[in-house]
C-alpha cells in the first residue's frame, strides 16, 4: 500500500470526501474547458456522417498518426530503422505493414512511445493494469483528455439524457473505503465530479441496503460500474423487495455483461441498462444505442479482427487515433470479440459491434459473504510481473500465477500479499512462477478464477 493510501485510510471519515473532492476538482480541470460543448456538439454530429465523409476522416487521421508515429516516436523510429536495415522497404503509410505490438513492449519501455515534442512531466500520467494483470503507464496532453472526456460526454451521458453535472454513482476498483472497515459509509462524495464513488470491495447481503440509501440521499441520476457489482446491487434489491426507481439509467463498463445481469438490473432498477466497451489506452471504444446494438467510437481507434480465437470471433488489434503523442499502432489489447457491417436501425452511422467476448474475471467471495468483482486493480503501480492470474482455491487461500518481469523483486510478492488482504480480509495466498499463463481456447487467459462453491459462502 502506498503512503498515500495509507494516510488516507487513516483520514476521519468526511475528510476522505474531502480528499476525493480535491482529486476530483483536480480532474475536472484536467477533462473540461471552455470548449468542451461545442467538442461534444460536433461528436454528435459526425454520428450521421455519410461513409464517404468517415472515410476521408479516417484516411487522414491514420495517415497523421502513422507518419507521427514512425518520425518523431523513439520506439518506433527506431523499429523503422532496424527494419531499413534488414532491406525492408515497405512503407510505413499503410497500416498493415506495421508489425503487431505487445502489451510487454509498452509496459517495459512506456517513455519511448512518447513522441519526441511532448514532454512526459506535464502529461496527463495515469496506470492501469489492463485485463491481463499487466501494468501499464500512459501518458497523455491535456488536449488529448479533453477531446476524450468529450466524446465521452457525448455518447456514455447525452445518449441516454445525461451530462456531467447530473449527480451519479460509480462502482468501480478504487478502494475509497479500507477493506476492515465493516460498517458504512461504504462511498465517497466527489464534489469535484458531482460523483458519488462507491467501493465495490463491500457489497455484502448485509452492506446493500446502506448503499440503497446512499443513491437515495445523494440524489444519483445514473451509475455507471462493473456488471458484477451492479448485479450485487440489483439482485439484493429484487431480494429484499425494494422498490429502486429513482435511478435513470445503467450504465455498465470493464466487463462483459450477461443476460442474467442485464435482466436483473433492470427489473430491479426499472430503467435501461446500457453496455459500454473501452480500455485506459484509448485505442478503441463503443456504447449501446437505444436499440441494443453496440456501436464503435471511430475517433478513438480502428478495430482489426485478427487471428480467429472462436466460432465467430476474432481477437482485436487496434491502432489508437485519438492519442498520437503515445500512439499505439496495431495494438493487441487482449480482447475479442465479432464485428458487424449491419447498418443500425438507430440512424448512427458508427460501426456495430456485434459481440465483446474478452475481459471474462469471476467474481471471487470474501469470508464474510462479500463479492469482490474486480482484481485488476492490485496490479496497478508499475508492479514487475508480465502477467498474472488469481485463482481463489477457497474462502481461505489465494493462488497467485504469475509471469515475472525483467525487473522483478522479491517484494512484489509481499505487496501483492498486502492488496490482496486488503480487498479479501485475512487469506492465505500462495505464489505460483509461471513461464506463462494458460489460455483458453478463445485465447485469453481467465485473470480470476473462483474454485469456491457459492453455497459455502451462503450467498444464494
Amino acid at each position: 500500500m502506498s503512503v498515500a493510501n495509507r494516510l488516507y485510510n487513516l483520514l476521519p471519515i468526511p475528510a476522505r470526501s474531502v480528499a476525493a473532492s480535491l482529486r476530483g476538482h483536480y480532474l475536472n480541470r484536467w477533462r473540461y474547458g471552455s470548449d468542451t460543448e461545442s467538442m461534444v456538439a460536433a461528436a454528435l454530429e459526425r454520428e450521421h456522417w455519410s461513409d464517404s465523409q468517415w472515410e476521408k476522416w479516417r484516411m487522414g487521421r491514420i495517415s497523421y498518426v502513422l507518419n507521427r508515429a514512425a518520425t518523431r516516436v523513439p520506439f518506433y523510429r527506431r523499429a523503422w530503422a532496424e527494419r531499413r536495415r534488414r532491406g525492408d522497404n515497405s512503407s510505413w503509410e499503410y497500416l498493415e505493414n506495421w508489425e503487431v505490438l505487445e502489451k510487454e513492449a509498452l509496459r517495459a519501455r512506456p517513455l519511448e512511445f512518447i513522441a519526441d515534442d511532448c514532454n512526459p512531466k506535464r502529461m496527463f500520467h495515469d496506470h492501469t493494469s489492463g485485463t491481463t494483470g499487466t501494468s501499464l503507464s500512459l501518458y497523455l496532453t491535456k488536449e488529448t483528455v479533453r477531446h476524450w472526456y468529450a466524446l465521452f460526454e457525448a455518447r456514455s451521458r447525452r445518449w441516454y439524457g445525461m451530462t456531467r453535472h447530473d449527480r451519479w454513482a460509480i462502482l468501480g476498483g478504487q478502494m475509497v473505503t479500507p477493506a476492515h472497515q465493516k460498517r458504512p459509509p461504504f462511498w465517497v462524495w466527489n464534489s469535484g465530479l458531482n460523483q458519488l464513488y462507491m467501493s465495490s470491495y463491500h457489497l455484502s447481503a448485509q452492506n446493500v441496503p446502506a448503499y440503497f440509501g446512499a443513491l437515495e440521499k445523494y440524489g444519483v441520476r445514473y451509475i455507471l460500474g462493473y456488471p458484477s457489482s451492479v448485479y450485487s446491487l440489483a439482485a439484493e434489491a429484487i431480494r429484499l423487495g425494494r422498490k429502486m426507481d429513482k435511478i435513470e439509467v445503467i450504465v455498465l463498463n470493464a466487463e462483459p455483461v450477461y443476460e442474467f445481469q442485464r435482466e436483473a438490473i433492470g427489473i430491479a432498477f426499472q430503467c435501461p441498462v446500457r453496455e459500454t466497451y473501452g480500455m485506459a489506452e484509448i485505442v478503441a471504444a463503443a456504447g449501446e444505442c437505444e436499440n441494443g446494438r453496440l456501436h464503435q467510437w471511430p475517433e478513438a481507434g480502428i478495430i482489426e479482427a485478427g487471428a480467429v480465437v472462436g466460432e465467430g470471433l476474432s481477437e482485436f488489434i487496434c491502432t489508437g487515433l485519438m492519442n498520437a503523442d503515445m500512439p499505439l499502432i496495431r495494438y493487441r489489447v487482449g480482447d475479442s470479440g465479432e464485428l458487424s457491417t449491419d447498418k443500425c436501425a438507430c440512424g448512427r452511422t458508427l460501426p456495430v459491434i456485434e459481440e465483446i467476448a474478452g475481459r471474462t474475471d469471476d467474481v471471487l467471495f470474501a469470508s464474510d459473504g462479500r463479492q469482490i468483482g474486480r482484481m485488476d486493480p492490485v496490479f496497478k503501480g508499475g508492479m514487475p510481473i508480465k502477467e498474472a492470474q488469481i485463482v481463489q482455491e477457497s474462502l481461505s487461500r489465494i493462488t497467485v500465477n504469475y509471469v515475472p518481469a525483467d525487473d522483478f523483486r522479491d517484494t512484489a510478492l509481499a505487496e501483492l500479499t498486502t492488496r490482496i488482504r486488503e480487498r479479501l480480509g485475512d487469506v492465505e495466498v500462495e505464489f505460483e512462477k509461471m513461464r506463462s499463463i494458460p489460455r483458453t481456447s478463445r485465447g485469453k487467459f481467465r485473470a480470476v478464477i473462483c474454485k469456491v462453491d457459492p453455497d459455502e459462502t451462503g450467498i444464494c
